[in-house]
């Protein structure tokens, strides 16, 4: 008996070594997840241990009927995630490939393109909240030594979000050249110099040789910055407060999320919005990952 076992442990052991931490793992996802479930479904305001009573899909119907904050949140959130990860992309390339090959002082420029990395998202918004402060604000100042009069950046209704945006591209860009060159630095060079060869320019060995060699790089690159762009709390907060500003200007889902929760209370209504958000976030993920398939 003890011997059929120890020869099955000793079958299993890489699963029976991972197994508590996976385990571990699982139950943090898992309880969180349900318990946001389960408020999604009840009218739990004021105290999530005050009695509450399951409304069933009530919520998300509310939820889905409110065109004055829900859908704008979820128009922002997209706007900003496509618009920041689309320039991190170009941008990212751009970089990546300028560093691909050696050149004197490489390391001293690698160390500064990555310090926006060092600093945590809050420390990067309050610093570019007062660099882009209307009144005693860097920004402008720059601005009006070339003669263009000041501009409300953050504080504008139609400027912040796009203002944040740049924040964002700013401090994440690097991020995005440590994926890409790590792909540049994994490829074959045999390819580029039989395009070489054969006559072909810089731009066309880039877009039909290396381009499709990184595409799975590339991929990655879009996923992870991707996800991480649609969650992305910390510097909205930072810079503009509750409710994403006076006219909620930069209220994507996870900040119009947090003011439920913290500021109104409603836990109700915040965790058919997290729940949604999720399910987006799996969708998303799902497509890319299809896609990704389909392409093979």
């Amino acid at each position: 008996m003890w011997k059929s076992y120890s020869a099955w442990a000793n079958r299993h052991r890489k699963w029976l070594f991972a197994a508590p931490a996976m385990i571990f793992v699982g139950l943090l996802i898992a309880i969180p997840l349900v318990w946001t479930l389960y408020l999604s479904v009840t009218d739990s305001k004021g105290s999530v241990r005050a009695a509450s009573d399951f409304v069933g899909l009530a919520n998300y119907v509310e939820v889905f009927a409110d065109f004055d904050r829900f859908w704008p949140a979820v128009a922002r959130t997209f706007i900003f995630t496509g618009g920041a990860l689309a320039v991190e992309m170009v941008l990212g390339m751009c970089i990546a490939l300028l560093l691909w090959r050696p050149f004197k002082g490489e390391k001293w420029v690698r160390v500064a393109i990555l310090l926006p990395l060092v600093a945590t998202p809050v420390a990067v918004g309050m610093m570019w909240r007062l660099i882009f402060d209307p009144n005693i604000g860097f920004a402008n100042q720059v601005l009006n030594w070339v003669g263009i009069p000041s501009q409300p950046w953050l504080s504008g209704q139609y400027t912040a979000l796009p203002t944040l945006m740049f924040v964002d591209i700013w401090q994440w860009t690097p991020m995005i050249v440590l994926i890409l060159l790590a792909g540049l630095t994994s490829l074959s060079e045999e390819p580029d110099e039989a395009a070489r060869i054969d006559g072909a320019n810089a731009w066309q060995r880039f877009w039909f040789v290396t381009l499709p060699l990184l595409r799975a790089t590339v991929i990655v690159a879009i996923v992870l910055r991707g996800i991480d762009a649609l969650k992305t709390f910390d510097i909205l907060y930072a810079t503009k407060g509750k409710g994403g500003g006076s006219f909620h200007e930069v209220e994507t889902l996870n900040v119009y999320a947090y003011g439920l929760s913290f500021d109104y209370n409603d836990y109700g209504i915040a965790s058919t919005v997290l729940v949604l958000f999720f399910l987006l976030i799996i969708a998303i993920m799902w497509l890319v990952t299809y896609r990704r398939k389909a392409d093979r």
